[in-house]
């Protein structure tokens, strides 16, 4: 399957080791199968008034199901522990090879921090998340999974727009 990555740069060699730390998944390397959310990603470094590359990979996901392959459906209670977990910096993600789920986008985002902070309670937080409709990331983990299952396919660079 094609997924994307939005990037400020042409990424033919992935690595997990480059990723910040405290996102969605843990660190890694982030990918997702729409690509108008990987434009928006690279559209970030464009309005940095930095070039913007949307690169393009083919992802072999029957075989990386044979991997510790963790997968997040919907916005759930699971989700939301294993998001407050890795945003606030605990190592739960580290057992598995990828992670794949929805994005903790800014509306998402917002509503993750209320519950960080305690403002808002879990139950509340997954009320509020039942009406977003989840988007989705792949979160490679482990550079061995990733160099065997994902292959640079091209990039383009974003101008204005696409």
């Amino acid at each position: 399957m094609k997924v994307f990555h939005g990037s400020y740069d042409i990424i033919k060699n992935p690595l997990v080791s480059v990723g910040r730390d405290k996102l969605d998944f843990g660190k890694g390397f982030y990918v997702t199968d729409i690509e108008e959310q990987a434009l928006k990603w690279a559209s970030k470094f464009k309005a940095l008034n930095q070039k913007a590359f949307v690169n393009i990979y083919e992802f072999d996901k029957e075989l990386a199901s044979s991997y510790k392959y963790k997968s997040f459906s919907i916005y759930d209670e699971q989700w939301l522990d294993f998001i407050m977990a890795c945003r606030g910096g605990d190592d739960v993600f580290s057992s598995y090879d990828i992670i794949e789920g929805g994005i903790a986008n800014d509306r998402v985002f917002d509503t993750i921090e209320l519950c960080l902070e305690g403002l808002i309670s879990k139950d509340e937080a997954l009320g509020r998340l039942k009406y977003q409709k989840p988007n989705n990331q792949i979160c490679f983990i482990s550079q061995k999974v990733l160099d065997k299952t994902l292959r640079f396919i091209e990039s383009y660079e974003v101008k204005n727009g696409k």
